[in-house]
């Protein structure tokens, strides 16, 4: 097996630690609800620096004892939970500065560094090389985490997910438990140990198994030249006192997804949609409407005509005219003018996409659906997001179209187990402090830290909508069999969570009552490998959260 040594006096990056003015910033992500008190952050800029900063945190904890102060990695900073900003966190490494993306001529391959964003990627792919990482749309996202745990985005229907594409990943491991070495996992390396380290980066999700610090891609797709982009909304003043209106809505879009390609359609929809990738923007009243976003290939000649054919049938027991979707849903800024579908080239389409949305305290909740939904659930919806009982234009479920390529590989062909599912949700709510609960005259995180009257009601309230949905099923979306006897209840319409949206509450018995932990809503039959991996290149558990992969020896 071939080690990369990295000489133990290499250069350990620049070190961040308390006084320091840049300290405040780099101590938190995205989520504002987690902030850190590290030591130190170890802002690195290569493999060398990476391996060097890590065997410094290594000599310092010598014994198992002493691991109760984790170091946890860092690329875009996007981490929904407190993986990697949380209160037992020593050592922040921050890869941001390893953000290259370009043709590695000696590999054969397209490199990505771990700390190089969405929209990064996107642009030193295309522009010379034409090609394109089918990830996602928010730009600022990290590939570190955004890779690891899977990836999609708007072209993931037609070319698949990220990892589809994924031939190797160099990672930063400590075998012994001791000191830091580098490897390179390809999917065809001799030794079957590599090879499963890197099936364990095709969607076992991020700070499990060592530092990425840089992925190859191979047979990367080429996006259409130009996409047909349109976006619309409903009022909620036309829904709220009509549930019968929203559900057929929401109940339509399930059902497309789940009978395309079969007769359950009509003529007019038996078409290939594989190239068209959809968001359901199913906003809390508050916010005054709800929206669908809409993305086809523009060079296919029937991409309006099928547009058209698919909003029919979306809204045909609507009775609702649309509007423009003039306002923010979620990390999507308005888009008032693409209520006429808009043919734009791909890149520019890519960058009017490219939100992330404020920087907020925000909870996060996900599900893969096998089906549409059920009527049980359409009616959670709607109590859920059409209540007085809470007000929040920031709070929300996105539904996400899935299937068609993502379906095509087997469950145990990478890390990802979910490859039956049609649609993917996400649940959001976004709050910030607001009030000086400390009375030193500014809002700021030291508020929501004594004031838990801050985030209680977004978390009450997203909580509680989740589990009402799955009400059926324990409070969560839990996996379904891969098959049902004859006789029995009829399989659920779920299949688990999006490790990259990851959320505590799954191992919380007040919220999860369905026998089915996190790492089976996650990771369903594949768990039990990662593990195996996990034992095999960090037996010592050095890269470590609340969800991450256990090693079975501990």
């Amino acid at each position: 097996m071939t080690v990369h040594e990295i000489a133990a006096t290499a250069a350990c990056g620049t070190e961040v630690g308390q006084g320091d003015a840049r300290y405040e910033a780099l101590r938190r992500g995205f989520n504002q609800r987690f902030i850190a008190t590290p030591d130190y952050v170890s802002v690195v800029s290569s493999t060398r620096e990476a391996v060097a900063a890590l065997n410094k945190y290594l000599a310092s904890h010598r014994s198992d004892a002493d691991l109760h102060r984790r170091i946890t990695v860092r690329s875009g900073g996007h981490c929904y939970e407190n993986f990697v900003c949380g209160d037992d966190v020593g050592v922040i490494l921050d890869l941001a500065q390893m953000d290259r993306a370009y043709l590695d001529q000696e590999m054969g391959a397209y490199c990505v560094e771990s700390g190089a964003n969405n929209w990064h990627v996107a642009t030193h792919l295309y522009a010379p090389f034409g090609v394109a990482l089918p990830g996602g749309s928010c730009y600022s996202v990290g590939a570190g985490g955004h890779v690891a745990g899977g990836g999609y985005g708007l072209l993931s229907r037609q070319h698949g997910l990220t990892v589809d594409y994924l031939y190797a990943v160099e990672v930063v491991v400590v075998r012994d438990g001791q000191h830091a070495e580098v490897v390179i996992a390809r999917r065809d390396a001799p030794e079957q140990e590599l090879r499963d380290l890197w099936w364990a980066h095709t969607g076992g999700g991020g700070g499990n198994f060592g530092i990425v610090t840089r992925y190859w891609f191979k047979g990367l797709p080429k996006p259409p030249s130009e996409v047909l982009l349109h976006a619309v909304a409903w009022p909620w003043d036309d829904l709220k006192d009509h549930p019968d209106r929203f559900k057929s809505l929401v109940r339509n879009y399930g059902l497309f997804f789940e009978y395309e390609n079969t007769p359950e359609l009509p003529a007019s929809l038996r078409r290939d949609y594989s190239d068209m990738f959809t968001l359901l923007k199913l906003n809390q009243r508050a916010n005054g409407k709800i929206g669908l976003i809409t993305q086809l290939d523009a060079t296919r000649p029937d991409s309006v005509e099928r547009l058209d054919a698919f909003l029919e049938w979306l809204t045909q027991d609507l009775g609702v005219e649309p509007t423009p979707l003039d306002r923010r849903m979620g990390e999507h800024a308005p888009m008032g003018g693409l209520h006429v579908p808009t043919r734009l080239p791909w890149l520019t389409a890519t960058q009017t996409l490219n939100g992330s949305g404020d920087n907020q305290c925000g909870k996060y909740k996900s599900a893969y659906m096998t089906r549409g939904f059920t009527e049980p659930q359409l009616d959670a919806l709607f109590t859920h997001l059409s209540g007085n009982g809470y007000s929040n234009p920031q709070a929300l479920l996105q539904v996400d179209s899935y299937g068609a390529a993502i379906n095509l590989p087997d469950s145990a062909d990478t890390a990802v187990y979910q490859r039956s599912s049609v649609l993917k949700l996400q649940y959001q709510t976004y709050w910030s402090w607001q009030k000086d609960s400390n009375d030193d005259g500014v809002a700021d995180h030291q508020d929501a830290d004594i004031d838990l009257s801050i985030a209680a009601p977004h978390l009450r309230w997203i909580r509680e909508f989740y589990r009402d949905v799955y009400k059926d099923t324990g409070g969560v979306p839990v996996l379904s069999p891969t098959t049902t006897p004859a006789g029995e209840q009829p399989a659920p319409v779920t299949d688990g969570c999006y490790i990259n949206y990851p959320d505590t509450d799954l191992d919380d018995p007040e919220w999860n009552r369905s026998g089915q932990p996190s790492h089976r809503l996650y990771y369903g039959d594949n768990y039990a490998r990662l593990q195996a991996v996990k034992d095999y290149w960090d037996p010592r558990n050095v890269f470590r959260h609340a969800q991450s992969i256990r090693p079975v020896t501990r």
